[in-house]
């Protein structure tokens, strides 16, 4: 007993001395996992969080983080900028993770090892329906399928919906984190497909990312429709359902669709959603979303379209125009009262659907934590990391069991951290200057490893590691 109680002593003494690589200290520790709200010292060594104590602790490199808040950071599951332009953007915004999953890749293998060892900030994909039916209808790659393409508007064969599930499988058994959807822009591919796909993930337990198919409200296949064929995908396959960027596709009807969704998890449907916090979405002009009567299906007119290249509202004249030529337009569809009540909605998460030219690119998070949580108080900062961190990472850690180690502050998960000003976080992105930093944020860790420090991005940096499933 007394050589058990001294070795024992000796430990705790050898914990107590300790030098972590790094220290994070006098901070205001924010777990959404636990919910610890209290000021707390945190160790890192060797990428991880070795430590979190209510004592000062010994650091080789000490932060000092009093005043401010310290949370893990940020999962955006919908980044589809994910190059060395975007990334920088991302970290000034507390993400430490960002994830390709609606639209997603059809060679997960290639998608990884172009980014390995450049990136600043962790990156993750899904295998994406999109790209593999692109692939299968044989059309030329293309990161959405134009109207008029095959992948489009062409119906697959039984043969091609086999080929299809092989190549869905084969994305998954590669280690891509979950399986991307964007029914919208192939409005041909079937139901049946569809259950093919989302039984493939039910598989390897992977969350399916949903772009619903319709953008109607008065049409046959209206926007209830649309949300009823996803929770019964889930429901029949058992896959996980995620609904992407709801409010972009629901509009008006958003808050209706949110309790649908859940009512369907009260039920025990695995079925969750994701919104932005902007009143305008994004997307292809010459997608099969602005076919022939969509004015009608959305309820908006051309003065709603913004051509991103010049800032301009559309008319006839130029819609047409630009339709041909092809490019991005943001959508102008929602009030600000609407995006109000679906941030703060207790069962929505928050991810961007970044990309260049849209404000949420640069300024997503910061906005949530910024306006919504501070100036406008309509949901608490806990909830709000919830929405961006913890959430996310259980959505994604029963097929990719790294991010059991994500979105949380406690011994042993990755020491992907955010320091920032709860009094001073925003976005300065907007509609006509969208590629601003966001402010507030001091310090982004990823891995350990500071990719921003007082407030500034450094550059040729590149801790992030890849966000990936077991390889099969």
């Amino acid at each position: 007993m007394k050589t058990w109680i001294a070795l024992s002593l000796v430990a705790l003494t050898a914990t107590a001395a300790e030098t972590f690589d790094t220290v994070i200290a006098n901070g205001r520790v924010m777990d959404p996992e636990t919910g610890l709200d209290a000021v707390r010292h945190v160790g890192i060594s060797k990428g991880v969080i070795r430590a979190v104590s209510e004592k000062p602790l010994e650091g080789n490199s000490v932060i000092n983080a009093k005043g401010l808040v310290v949370a893990p950071g940020i999962i955006d599951m919908h980044q589809h900028g994910q190059n060395e332009e975007d990334y920088p953007y991302k970290a000034m915004d507390g993400v430490t993770t960002a994830l390709e999953l609606e639209v997603g890749t059809a060679d997960v293998d290639l998608w990884y090892k172009i980014r390995m060892g450049k990136t600043p900030i962790n990156f993750g994909v899904s295998v994406g329906h999109i790209p593999v039916r692109i692939s299968v209808m044989g059309d030329q790659p293309a990161f959405l399928p134009p109207a008029d393409s095959r992948g489009a508007k062409k119906r697959a064969t039984p043969k091609q919906i086999e080929e299809i599930k092989i190549k869905i499988e084969r994305g998954l058994r590669r280690g891509a984190v979950a399986v991307g959807f964007g029914l919208q822009y192939t409005p041909e591919a079937t139901q049946w497909e569809a259950l093919e796909a989302f039984r493939i993930a039910a598989k390897y337990n992977a969350s399916c990312h949903v772009h619903m198919r319709s953008k109607g409200h008065s049409s046959e296949l209206n926007i209830y429709t649309a949300l009823q064929e996803v929770i019964a995908l889930s429901a029949i396959s058992g896959a996980p359902g995620h609904v992407v960027h709801i409010q972009s596709t629901g509009n008006l009807t958003t808050p209706k669709l949110i309790e649908m969704i859940a009512d369907a998890k009260k039920r025990g449907v695995d079925v969750s959603c994701e919104v932005y916090p902007y009143t305008a979405g994004m997307t292809d002009i010459k997608s099969a979303i602005f076919d022939t009567g969509w004015q009608e299906r959305t309820k908006i007119t051309y003065q709603n379209l913004q051509w991103v290249a010049t800032g301009e509202r559309l008319t006839k004249e130029t819609f047409d125009k630009y339709r041909k030529q092809g490019g991005k337009v943001i959508v102008h569809a929602n009030p600000e009262s609407l995006v109000r009540k679906v941030v703060s909605h207790p069962i929505t998460m928050i991810a961007s659907d970044g990309f260049k030219g849209h404000p949420r690119n640069a300024g997503c998070f910061s906005r949530i934590l910024g306006k919504y949580v501070r100036e406008n108080q309509d949901l608490s900062l806990m909830l709000a990391l919830k929405k961006c961190s913890y959430w996310p990472a259980k959505r994604l850690e029963k097929c990719a069991p790294a991010f059991r180690k994500k979105g949380r502050i406690k011994m042993g998960a990755d020491a992907d951290l955010i320091v920032f000003d709860a009094k001073a976080i925003i976005d300065k992105s907007t509609f006509t200057k969208a590629d601003q930093y966001s402010s507030g944020i001091k310090y982004t860790l990823v891995n350990g490893v500071a990719v921003v420090k007082e407030g500034k991005f450094l550059k040729n940096i590149f801790p992030g590691k890849a966000a990936r499933g077991p390889i099969r």
